[in-house]
């Protein structure tokens, strides 16, 4: 046993050596990868004994070693290969009944065969794993990430081997208040590595994120648009040649880059414009050295005039729904293609052209098939109600969860808004960190509208003013009011606004509950009736906005959630969808949906 732990370790030691974490490399699906999902092996580990000694430090000869007895009289009290799996992307909530309401720490574990590929580096990219992740490739560690709902990616070429290989993740879902989200919200806190794992293949020298976007300036008199095309290296260097192909725009032009190992040019083109009515995609390649990286990228312009929002160049209203990143049907954390698809078919039945993505980014397969149908997109991170504004580390967190965020969907053309807070409390605190995170917004696409969900502040019983001094830092003022369900409905046709801003308006949050299939008076609570008085009392107060640009009611399906425990009605559900988990519409689906055919 002495010689087992001495190797032990000895491989603790040097379990750092050869990993590095590397920006977040974009697009990763038009790239070489390797899927490591499936079934993973896992162990629930409550009091994290395979990481910290009995004195609450760390060791080295924890879990992520994948140790096995080399004796008989060894002692070693886990097995990976004996333990049972789940499926990865997924939560462990609802694979494995005994976890449904877990927070803490669960490792997980895949074995697979790798060939390296001379001359390439391999780059272990994740998806999003929630929330707290130390990786592991072969015993040693490959780094450690904070974050539940972005991607991330290390390089791990030196810790891999020709043949077979496994990674570790050990994922700690724990609530905390210096967090991004903080500890208490109003959503399911699906722990696990909930979105896709891949290698990916590169060359040393690769094309890490790149820009391809329309500018707002007019057409000429021949209808050409300007087009700007802008690649960033992983290494600062200089001469190195990038193509750019779109064939349909019969496009194929080379950049050379500069010392910074960034490149860019604004081209000539007369692309057919994406839109709700026609999302139009165009096949794009990108050529360096021996890599070809594909795309499907959309052009169009947004901005705002005075209190209207322009998508290339014509006034728009946003008939939008909000959505959370939850399967139908008790399914858990939404992760692929068809949950999305299945979401937003819902959406588009209520005759929706916008989605407001809450409140945190959701995965890149609901994204781009939002684009594919012709759904806008409202894009926010987490800073949801009262974070630790005042903690550096929290501010860190916050804006890399903004920069990733940005990175990743910077190409969808669908992607018009980007929110960085919703529903926190007004202070000068407050207000020094999210104008903060809208000014690095700003840094990293001024090509995009920034908002906020807000909050109203009232200047008498029927007359709601919006103070809020993050006015001068977003493009759209939003912000969510529940008139109706915290207070009468009746006081809906009394009330007025007053939005002193010359900018547009949505309103980002309005609803109550309703249990599908329960039925009574109009003022009875929980009842599909109260629910449809509610969505009727509040589109006719809306109309009376001035400056009104598009709402995104709460919301398009009953969700989960651990602050909703009223038996036989909640069961751990928010019941303001306007379709029940099954998918059943509720009376107030039909006012919501004849109101947006007027508009």
């Amino acid at each position: 046993m002495k010689k087992l732990l001495s190797t032990i370790l000895l491989l603790g030691a040097v379990m750092t050596a050869g990993a590095t974490e590397v920006p977040q490399v974009t697009n990763i699906l038009g790239r070489q990868t390797m899927s490591l999902n499936g079934a993973w092996h896992y162990i629930v580990d409550v009091q994290e004994e395979g990481y910290y000694d009995y004195r609450m430090n760390p060791y080295d000869w924890g879990f992520f070693q994948n140790a096995k007895p080399q004796k008989p009289e060894d002692l070693i009290e886990y097995d990976f290969d004996k333990a049972e799996t789940m499926q990865v992307p997924g939560d462990w909530n609802t694979q494995d009944k005994r976890l449904f309401f877990y927070e803490g720490t669960v490792w997980l574990k895949k074995s697979f065969e790798f060939h390296p590929q001379e001359g390439r580096r391999t780059l272990l990219y994740f998806g999003a794993v929630n929330y707290d992740a130390h990786v592991y490739v072969n015993g040693k560690k490959a780094g450690h990430h904070i974050g539940g709902f972005t991607p991330f990616n290390f390089d791990v070429t030196e810790l891999l081997k020709d043949g077979e290989n496994f990674v570790i993740v050990k994922v700690d879902n724990k609530r905390h208040a210096e967090d991004v989200p903080t500890q208490i919200f109003d959503w399911w806190n699906y722990g696990g590595i909930t979105r896709d794992v891949r290698l990916v293949s590169v060359t040393p020298t690769y094309v890490e994120s790149y820009k391809l976007r329309l500018e707002k300036s007019p057409a000429t008199k021949k209808g050409l648009r300007d087009i700007c095309f802008s690649a960033k290296l992983n290494k600062a260097e200089a001469g190195q040649t990038i193509t750019l192909r779109i064939p349909e725009l019969k496009i194929n032009q080379q950049v050379t880059t500069g010392e910074d190992g960034t490149a860019s040019i604004t081209l000539k083109a007369k692309p057919k414009l994406w839109s709700p009515e026609n999302p139009k995609l165009y096949q794009v390649e990108i050529l360096q050295g021996e890599e070809t990286i594909t795309d499907e990228i959309g052009f169009r312009t947004i901005e705002t005039r005075g209190k209207q929002i322009l998508l290339n160049g014509q006034p728009i209203f946003l008939k939008g729904i909000s959505i959370h990143e939850e399967k139908a049907n008790g399914g858990g954390r939404a992760n692929s293609t068809e949950d999305a698809h299945t979401l937003l078919s819902w959406a588009k039945e209520l005759g929706c052209n916008f989605v407001r993505l809450a409140h945190y980014p959701h995965n890149e397969y609901a994204v781009r098939e939002a684009e594919r149908m012709g759904m806008l997109v409202w894009s926010e991170i987490p800073c949801y109600w009262t974070i630790a504004w005042t903690n550096p580390k929290t501010y860190a967190n916050a804006e890399r969860q903004l920069t990733d965020m940005i990175l990743r969907d910077q190409n969808r053309a669908n992607v018009i808004i980007w929110s960085i807070a919703n529903e926190t409390p007004h202070s000068a605190q407050r207000d020094a960190f999210l104008s903060r995170l809208a000014k690095r917004a700003r840094e990293l696409d001024d090509s995009r509208l920034i908002s906020m969900a807000m909050e109203v502040t009232s200047a008498s019983n029927f007359h709601n003013k919006l103070q809020d001094n993050m006015n001068a830092y977003v493009d759209v003022v939003s912000f969510n009011q529940y008139i109706g369900w915290y207070r009468d409905v009746n006081d809906a046709a009394k009330m007025t606004w007053e939005i002193p801003y010359d900018k547009p308006v949505i309103v980002s949050e309005f609803g109550g509950g309703a249990k599908y299939g329960l039925h009574g008076a109009k003022n009875q609570r929980w009842t599909e009736e109260f629910q449809e008085n509610l969505y009727r009392e509040n589109t006719a107060m809306l109309d009376k906005i001035d400056g009104l640009a598009g709402t995104t009611p709460w919301i398009l399906k009953d969700f989960r959630s651990p602050r909703r425990v009223l038996t036989g009605i909640q069961d751990y559900y928010n019941m303001k969808g306007l379709f029940s988990d099954k998918g059943e519409k509720k009376k107030a689906f039909y006012i919501l949906r004849d109101w947006y055919s007027t508009k």
